[in-house]
């Protein structure tokens, strides 16, 4: 919630977070400005390539790290890492909630930022108080992991997730029940004591529910007042 705050006042060309741990160096602020200005990054974050933290909290850290990468795309050693640099207008076309500090990358590139890269930056081990991360934290960023997966894929577009499931499912129990219904015809067997007769109703049943959860989703994203207010990036600069 401070990020979200801090990034809706922030006014400067370049915006810099990092941790108030004391574990972050300033030292390396400059260099994160220089890749945002003269190379032209839209996000830089930084990468604790030598940490001084406890086995019980880099060994959870990696496994997030490599399975954001692989459902991103994103090539960073380092989603975790408080010491991040943007572009102005990044901040200014993401919104943070929750735990979503750590997702801020996937959500700049769902926003269409795309050049996003990174920097080894100095870790100091800690001095005061203790870390907060734990089987609870990386349980809940699989799940916030979710949460912007789906919303980068479908948020936009929820009829293509809801309704090609609920088509799907809707198309496996009619022709179920098609079958039954043709055998019944044809050779008068019983159909009250078959499993699948039953399977073939519930699929039809939850088909049709997903296909119109998926109209009505549609129709909420459509009408939301800031659909139309996203800033997306593309090869010739920041269209609005």
């Amino acid at each position: 919630a401070a990020l979200n705050v801090a990034f809706e006042r922030a006014k400067g060309d370049v915006v810099i977070t990092m941790d108030a741990d004391l574990q972050d160096s300033p030292e390396e602020i400059p260099p994160l400005y220089r890749m945002i200005k003269e190379d032209g990054y839209d996000l830089v974050s930084g990468w604790k390539k030598k940490r001084f933290d406890p086995l019980g909290k880099t060994l959870p850290s990696k496994l997030f790290n490599r399975t954001v990468r692989w459902v991103s795309g994103i090539k960073l050693h380092d989603f975790n890492c408080g010491l991040k640099a943007y572009k102005n207008q990044v901040v200014k076309s993401i919104e943070v909630y929750g735990d979503m500090h750590r997702y801020i990358p996937v959500i700049a590139q769902n926003a269409g930022f795309r050049n996003i890269g990174e920097r080894v930056v100095q870790h100091q081990a800690r001095k005061y108080g203790t870390s907060k991360y734990g089987f609870m934290r990386v349980f809940n960023g699989f799940l916030d992991l979710a949460t912007v997966s789906f919303l980068g894929k479908f948020g936009k577009r929820p009829m293509h997730f809801l309704g090609t499931a609920g088509t799907i499912l809707s198309i496996l129990g009619l022709l179920i029940l098609i079958g039954f219904t043709i055998g019944k015809l044809a050779w008068n067997y019983s159909i009250n004591d078959r499993p699948l007769f039953y399977l073939g109703i519930l699929l039809l049943i939850i088909g049709t529910q997903l296909f119109v959860a998926g109209f009505v989703a549609e129709l909420v994203a459509r009408s939301s007042e800031t659909r139309n207010q996203y800033l997306i990036a593309d090869e010739e600069g920041i269209e609005s």
